[in-house]
């Protein structure tokens, strides 16, 4: 239930009314949402709706039928845009964000950086921190890493990168633009919080073996923390297939699309797997409906630190974003480039 509070409410009065609350066991959340306050519980039982109903505090009530509430577009219709500089994410314009699936150097960051300008894109991902299934496996450069993302900063690229921990968050909260929470945190609701409570924009990667119910409550543990400004990104689910590193379920763009107010996003490279499919996926994705798509290059992908098999040649990505941008025009969107900016 979403209750809106009436403008006289000070904290005391409302301290006083989530006490009344917890007593019955019901928890309950204030948040501003759209420049008013609002008091967010679960359905709360009989005797908390008649406390809810009979104060004085609360002016409306929506009770939505679903149990995401803040995320949901029954609530809040309007589509929610991302605001970077002269940048929007969602609305009219599709995204394309690239770069390594892990940052191994300053020159090849640089490199990659300088071909996505050229290109026309600024959005640059690559990974500090990196959760591998092996602890054997290249965990990334952690912070002796941090002065490539400053001098990516410096060269004027919009920097999204995972970050793992309240410690990754401290680290990274001054340098980066997207704070990604990556598909094995999806459930890490301390981090979720945590992100949340920072208030910078964050990416959150569906879970390997999520529902989309459960995607979408963990994207309302952010909102209800007090950050709206979340992009959802659909990046495959394990299913009994093999001839992909994961499923990419493309039927979720529409559905989300539908039940939420928030961009949605696909990643195609974990999403598949495998280079020669992201492509394909990335069109797939934008005819969808996605509001951009996040995909892996590298100079060199048979000797990448991490994830070689899934990443672009750099040299495709043109005709890549040619495609994407004809696809966009045709279900009345554009390809957002750097010389296509308002």
């Amino acid at each position: 239930m979403i209750c809106k509070l009436a403008n006289y409410a000070d904290a005391e009065r409302i301290d006083t009314l989530r006490g009344r609350l917890r007593k019955e066991g019901v928890e309950s959340y204030l948040v501003k949402f759209d420049e008013s306050h609002l008091l967010i519980t679960e359905n709360p039982s009989d005797r908390a709706a008649t406390l809810l109903a009979e104060s004085a505090l609360v002016t409306h009530q929506f009770r939505l039928g679903t149990p995401y509430q803040l995320t949901s577009r029954r609530y809040h219709p309007a589509d929610t845009t991302i605001a970077f500089a002269d940048v929007l994410i969602g609305g009219e314009y599709v995204h394309v964000i690239a770069g390594p699936c892990a940052i191994e150097s300053e020159p090849i960051a640089r490199e990659l950086a300088t071909l996505m300008q050229k290109s026309g894109l600024v959005f640059f991902r690559g990974g500090l921190f990196k959760p591998r299934t092996s602890p054997y496996s290249f965990q990334g450069l952690g912070e002796s890493g941090l002065s490539i993302l400053r001098e990516l900063k410096n060269m004027g690229m919009l920097l999204v990168t995972e970050a793992l921990d309240d410690r990754c968050l401290r680290l990274l909260a001054d340098i980066v633009d997207v704070i990604q929470i990556g598909s094995r945190n999806m459930h890490n609701f301390s981090l979720l919080r945590a992100v949340g409570e920072l208030g910078k924009p964050v990416l959150l990667k569906r879970g390997m073996a999520a529902t989309l119910e459960e995607f979408l409550m963990a994207a309302e543990y952010i909102v209800i923390s007090g950050n709206r400004n979340v992009i959802l990104c659909e990046r495959g689910i394990r299913t009994v297939s093999d001839h992909t590193r994961n499923t990419l379920d493309l039927s979720a763009i529409p559905f989300l699309k539908r039940e939420t107010h928030l961009p949605v996003i696909v990643d195609p490279s974990h999403g598949t797997g495998r280079r020669e499919l992201v492509p394909a996926m990335s069109r797939a994705a934008v005819a969808a409906g996605a509001d951009g798509v996040m995909i892996e290059i590298h100079p060199q992908p048979s000797i990448a630190w991490s994830d070689g098999d899934q990443s672009m040649f750099p040299a495709d990505l043109p005709t890549l974003l040619l495609d994407i941008d004809r696809i966009a025009a045709a279900i009345g969107r554009k390809l957002w480039k750097k010389s296509s900016k308002n």
